[in-house]
């Protein structure tokens, strides 16, 4: 038996359940792999219904306001992906006549479907014979074959992509693509694989030499860059209702068209008096007839090159002329219908009052 047949074998008995595998319709498993990109099964699987209950359709999603998806994708971060998301099935409506390309090469000329999307939907709704390659597959096959390349080279993704085709059954394309991934998430994890319970064991080098902890080989990663957010958390009270002041992001960043507050940036952690300094100077905070509240502890929040350091300052403030333009009073308890980014969550969560 080779390692393509063992792969199957083992899938056909082992797989799970996953609602995504019930289907070929090509755009629920796009949306499946869109957000499985972004977290784990366990958590993706939530987002995915939740999604197919508010946009059932290619149509539908097509319709929706992009404030809409990015409120429903709250919480995965990278939200580029999400208006990529939209973007597409506007592009697929107007351009497509609401149908999807079925060959990996023209997926791929879609906004934001990248190779791995692109190869994912082609086999596994077209039967394409094109190998998914993602952090699974990486994993399983740098170990199988011990690539000493590091597979976040282009040398080692060309290296990794070429095994994977090598091994594709081209009769099943979609059913092998899966079996690789449901190998790499079950068994072959980045940590004390199960090699007993592995259908290839008898052809993985790297059990062999006993160094399945050496692979995948990557580059060393820098640290990340440290930003220290000083976020004003600005609330008025007005005509019986309580507001707080947000600005919608509009520039070309990662939480672009997402709410948060207004914010001071400053180069390492900075005492309070010049963060309101510096904030009364640009316009995002008063400079007399207001009282502090209190400031929070330091919130965490990483991202892939950077670790976000925030801390967030409840004032009350009398009146609000004195506000820049694009901060926007929204009313407390209607901030649940505006996108906000993972970080400003939390904290709505833990503190505010």
């Amino acid at each position: 038996m080779n390692i393509t047949e063992a792969l199957i074998g083992w899938y056909e008995k082992n797989k799970r359940p996953l609602p995504w595998r019930e289907t070929c319709d090509p755009y629920k498993i796009w949306i499946s792999e869109v957000i499985l990109q972004q977290t784990r099964v366990e958590q993706g699987t939530s987002y995915y219904f939740r999604f197919l209950e508010k946009f059932p359709t290619l149509e539908r999603l097509a319709n929706a306001s992009e404030q809409e998806v990015l409120q429903l994708w709250q919480g995965l971060g990278y939200y580029s992906r999400a208006r990529n998301m939209h973007h597409t099935a506007q592009t697929l409506l107007e351009k497509h006549n609401g149908q999807f390309p079925k060959s990996k090469v023209e997926l791929k000329k879609l906004k934001g479907i990248g190779a791995y999307t692109a190869a994912a939907i082609a086999s596994l709704c077209f039967d394409e014979a094109v190998a998914v390659v993602d952090g699974n597959v990486e994993r399983v096959l740098s170990r199988i074959f011990a690539v000493d390349l590091l597979v976040d080279t282009q040398q080692g993704k060309k290296a990794i992509q070429a095994l994977a085709n090598s091994l594709m059954d081209v009769k099943v394309p979609g059913v092998f693509n899966q079996a690789m991934m449901e190998l790499g998430a079950r068994v072959c994890t980045p940590r004390n694989p199960d090699c007993v319970l592995c259908p290839v064991s008898f052809s993985c080098e790297a059990m062999r030499l006993g160094q399945t902890g050496e692979y995948p080989k990557k580059s060393l990663k820098k640290p990340p860059t440290k930003r220290y957010l000083n976020y004003l958390v600005i609330i008025l009270s007005k005509d019986n209702a309580s507001y707080v002041l947000m600005r919608k992001r509009t520039g070309e960043d990662i939480w672009k068209n997402l709410y948060d507050f207004p914010c001071v940036e400053t180069e390492q952690e900075t005492d309070l008096d010049e963060v309101l300094a510096l904030a009364v100077k640009d316009a995002l905070f008063p400079s007399e007839g207001n009282f502090k509240t209190n400031t929070s502890e330091i919130y965490k929040h990483q991202l892939s090159h950077r670790l976000l350091l925030a801390k967030f300052t409840q004032v009350m403030v009398r009146d609000i002329s004195w506000a820049k333009e694009g901060l926007i009073p929204i009313k407390i308890h209607e901030t649940a219908c505006v996108p906000l980014p993972r970080l400003i969550e939390k904290y709505w969560e833990r503190e505010l009052l």
